[in-house]
């Protein structure tokens, strides 16, 4: 039996997709492309934009031309949201909710021998506290693995669908992380990425309370790690004494994904998050005093209801005078379900698609900028991939760097000095 997977979405869906297919590995199924003839599709779905609303249902449709009688599969955010929806297409064997993926197997067998739709969706999302273990096979031939240490979120931004589609905030159990890290050191991993919905509340829910500091300083005693980077995090995580604490892990990378989503304090109000564009000013400021070259990468939303031309101008001079080092933007989406879609003055489709075009200007010039800084500096790079004695890896502060080298040097940490840059592409010797 053959099984395919499409995933959309986050990191978090692309872990989950991973501790899946293991499933299906230790059931006998041979894993095949999404392109390929299987006897079953798994769609791992998105729901934080209608696009990835609409590309979830593409794949449901190819899944079924590529072969009628296979098990189709729809699982994740979209399925937990809208499963009414999906009950009604046809062709969709399988319905599970986002946590209810642990048992896709059982559930994938029960439609095929019974004949009939399979539909199992926990609504009380804070319940279900699994998580997968980690299986190191699946990171054979890599580099770095993504760790999926929390899920969940309890901040309710206006325009989020996510705290609906994947519940309450939970926590993986620190052991279990720090058994899996070392594992991955012992088979030769020099970089872990935590991974989660909203991070930084990773243990918050637990009584015995071990918070994302906590963790940081346990992975930092792992002998062979040498590396440890986190994804996406709020910003006022970096309140208080956090930065002094910060400051004493040595094997962080000073890279932050550090969400901004507006630089109008009007819009910031409506979007229902939780700290002011002065606030977030001061964030930056502390993080670039406290860590010396560190990279700050957030996101922007253009076009939220009621985004006046003057509010998108306050955001944009704010980019300019943060200068950040890349600026992912995203073009507002209505969530049927979440406190945005009924808001007044819902901004057009064309401006909105003109102003994430300021937004990316902007963006590719900061970035190039940021990388043309580090000609004539000497960094140390994880090489990630290589071909024809070309390679290419990543700086601690996610600096992506090319290099030419006659010997084999994927998965080593080398020094390099960077000599130029192609935009946002270090281009470095070794050293």
């Amino acid at each position: 039996m053959k099984v395919a997977f499409q995933t959309l979405g986050c990191r978090v869906n692309v872990f989950d997709s991973e501790a899946m297919s293991e499933m299906f590995l230790r059931d006998g199924y041979e894993l095949v492309d999404f392109d390929e003839r299987a006897d079953v599709y798994v769609i791992n779905t998105c729901t934080v934009t209608n696009m990835g609303e609409k590309k979830s249902r593409q794949h449901i449709m190819r899944a079924k031309r590529k072969n009628p009688k296979a098990i189709v599969a729809v699982v994740g955010c979209y399925a937990q949201v809208q499963k009414e929806e999906i009950m009604a297409m046809e062709g969709v064997d399988v319905i599970l909710g986002s946590r209810n993926k642990s048992d896709i197997v059982f559930y994938v067998n029960k439609a095929r021998v019974e004949g009939k739709q399979v539909v199992q969706v926990t609504e009380n999302l804070i319940l279900n506290n699994k998580f997968e273990e980690l299986n190191i096979a699946d990171y054979e031939g890599k580099t770095r693995a993504f760790l999926k240490i929390q899920d969940g979120c309890n901040r309710f931004c206006s325009y989020c669908i996510i705290p609906y589609a994947r519940g309450g905030i939970s926590s993986k159990e620190p052991e279990s992380i720090l058994k899996e890290i070392r594992g991955l050191a012992k088979n030769g991993f020099k970089e872990v990425i935590l991974s989660g919905i909203h991070v930084a509340s990773y243990g918050q829910e637990r009584k015995e309370k071990t918070d994302l500091l906590d963790l940081l300083f346990e992975i930092e005693k792992i002998e062979g790690i040498e590396r440890i980077r986190i994804g996406s995090i709020e910003p006022m995580f970096f309140k208080g004494e956090a930065m002094q604490k910060l400051r004493r892990i040595k094997k962080l990378c000073y890279h932050f994904h550090l969400s901004l989503q507006s630089g109008s304090d009007r819009t910031l109000h409506r979007m229902n998050r939780r700290y002011t564009r002065e606030e977030y000013r001061g964030v930056v400021s502390l993080m670039r005093e406290s860590l010396p070259g560190v990279s700050i990468t957030t996101d922007v939303i253009v076009g939220f209801p009621g985004e006046s031309l003057e509010e998108f101008e306050e955001t944009m001079e704010f980019l300019k005078e943060l200068k950040l080092n890349k600026v992912h933007t995203f073009k507002y989406s209505p969530r049927k379900g979440t406190p945005a879609f009924s808001m007044e003055n819902q901004v057009d489709g064309k401006e909105k698609d003109r102003r994430s075009n300021f937004v990316i200007a902007l963006s590719d010039r900061d970035e190039a900028s940021y990388t043309k800084e580090l000609v004539g500096q000497e960094s140390e790079v994880l090489f990630e991939e290589g071909k024809d004695e070309t390679y290419m890896g990543y700086t601690r502060n996610f600096i992506r760097v090319k290099v030419t080298s006659p010997e084999d040097i994927k998965g080593q940490i080398r020094s390099v000095r960077i000599l130029g840059h192609d935009k946002a592409l270090a281009i470095g010797e070794l050293v």
